[in-house]
């Protein structure tokens, strides 16, 4: 990629002063009409060589643009909280919403790279990373994002003579440090590691620019029109909305069972054998909860299940059983206009939890291939293609140390009734019944086979699912409090 790219381009100062003033103007007004539609959210990465002009080329964006409406992030070593989560974790909360303009400088590509050169990664790890930042760019394309990658490019002899000019300088001295040269030392493996990973990463969605950084001139106006062209040329694309994937449904049994409806809803617990139980396992819990092998992992519980098939019940046992502190609880409804801006999976990154902490999702990133499949909130394209985004999420999280466990608890449609009245005749109960719990019984099959395609799809050995029989609430809970102590204990002794 980088022996094919012409070096030594230059842009006279009279020329640049000619079309400078017409392209900022121009990038001000897509800017502007990027705005106006907020159809979808832009994010430009900005790479290459130290001394290649990357500093001045995001300085300059800002000074040619409304920096009001960008949003410039540069991501230096990763802080104590940073190091407690996912490596994606920080980008992706400082995604832009639809409308805006993300720049970031030392992104997801930074650290794989300087790594592979430095030798604290051998070549499994670096295609790893890649693959992850693979399925992270194309998440973000098919969610609607424009992603623009420019890599700064310089020769070996450039780059030592821009680095020795920006040191004599006493205005610009204080940006070459002693990384900038100890990365210089290791140019031709900087180079050739950078190499491998853009030509593996330029995707026909996000693909790589590479621009001569020796001449400042030509950088900015290389990089200025190649903006605005993609910026006019998505705006101009009109949104198609009937796209679609056309997927089989998973074949279900020949005598109608499946894996819901095949569960014994009629197992029961008496009171007396369920307080001892319940004394026993939260007793348990709250051991466990406090092992120091517990500081160097998280846990992260998902709670899905009928409507009135009692997940608050069983959060509060889990709940009540550990320091209040030490956990949160994230009740998931429908998106907020601010959520709605951002591709679907962030909501849920945000919550992530750091090491030695729990996070309880009461309803979930689940709500794609469950509620927003059945009631057609989202097309077929986007809940088939949910099922790869869950299981990358998850996966990224348990490679971070999450303990990962999801319950559906299940209840008949005779007893999820009986519950509905129960719930309009009491009054601290009535809020918890609503019209659209009644529409959804309408579509109780549809719900059903959602369900039965997403265990089959998303249960995995590092975020399992656990089916709970919860016709009774006492047996569901104490399957609940079981499994996840038996997990928690499990993943404690790997070390």
């Amino acid at each position: 990629m980088f022996e094919s790219a012409e070096l030594g381009h230059k842009i006279d100062k009279k020329t640049y002063q000619k079309d400078e003033p017409k392209l900022r103007a121009d990038l001000l007004d897509v800017q502007f009409d990027l705005k106006e539609a907020s159809r979808f959210p832009v994010v430009v990465l900005i790479n290459g060589l130290d001394g290649a002009g990357k500093g001045e080329m995001v300085n300059l964006l800002n000074a040619w643009m409304d920096p009001r409406h960008i949003e410039t992030h540069a991501f230096p070593a990763p802080s104590e909280d940073e190091r407690e989560r996912p490596r994606m974790w920080r980008f992706w909360r400082a995604l832009p919403p639809k409308g805006k303009i993300g720049i970031f400088v030392g992104n997801w590509y930074t650290d794989p790279i300087v790594a592979r050169v430095r030798g604290a990664i051998k070549r499994p790890e670096l295609t790893q990373s890649v693959d992850e930042i693979l399925r992270l760019e194309k998440m973000l394309t098919d969610e609607g994002a424009l992603v623009l990658k420019y890599w700064f490019h310089l020769s070996k002899k450039g780059q030592k003579s821009r680095l020795e000019k920006l040191e004599k300088n006493p205005r610009t001295r204080w940006r070459v440090t002693k990384h900038d040269w100890d990365l210089f030392k290791d140019y031709d493996r900087y180079v050739k590691t950078a190499e491998e990973v853009l030509g593996r990463t330029s995707t026909g969605n996000a693909p790589w620019i590479v621009v001569d950084g020796s001449d400042e001139n030509y950088r900015a106006l290389t990089v200025g029109r190649h903006l605005l062209e993609a910026l006019k040329k998505r705006l101009a694309k009109k949104e198609d909305k009937t796209t679609r994937i056309s997927a089989a449904p998973l074949a279900r049994a020949l005598d109608g069972r499946d894996l819901i409806n095949s569960l014994d809803l009629a197992q029961t617990l008496t009171k007396k054998k369920y307080d001892a139980e319940l004394e026993r396992l939260q007793g348990r819990l709250n051991v466990l909860s406090r092992d120091p092998r517990f500081r160097s992992r998280s846990v992260v519980l998902v709670f899905e299940g009928n409507d009135a098939a009692g997940k608050g019940g069983a959060i509060r046992r889990v709940t009540s059983s550990i320091d209040a502190r030490s956990y949160q609880i994230v009740p998931v409804a429908a998106p907020t206009e601010e959520e709605r801006a951002q591709p679907y999976m962030w909501r849920f990154w945000r919550h992530v939890p750091r090491k030695g902490r729990m996070v309880i999702f009461d309803r979930s990133w689940y709500g794609r291939v469950l509620v927003e499949r059945v009631e057609g909130y989202c097309s077929e394209a986007d809940w088939m293609r949910a099922y790869a985004e869950i299981n990358d999420f998850e996966e990224q999280q348990s490679r971070n140390g999450a303990i990962i466990l999801k319950f559906w608890l299940a209840v008949s449609k005779e007893e999820q009734f009986r519950r509905f009245k129960e719930r309009e005749k009491t009054r601290f109960k009535r809020f918890k019944i609503t019209d659209e719990d009644w529409r959804n019984r309408d579509k109780w099959d549809q719900y059903q086979s959602a369900v039965c395609d997403m265990v089959d799809r998303t249960s995995t050995e590092q975020a399992p699912w656990v089916l709970v029989e919860a016709n009774d609430k006492n047996y569901a809970r104490i399957k609940v409090l079981t499994a996840l102590c038996e997990r928690i204990e499990a993943e404690l002794k790997k070390g």
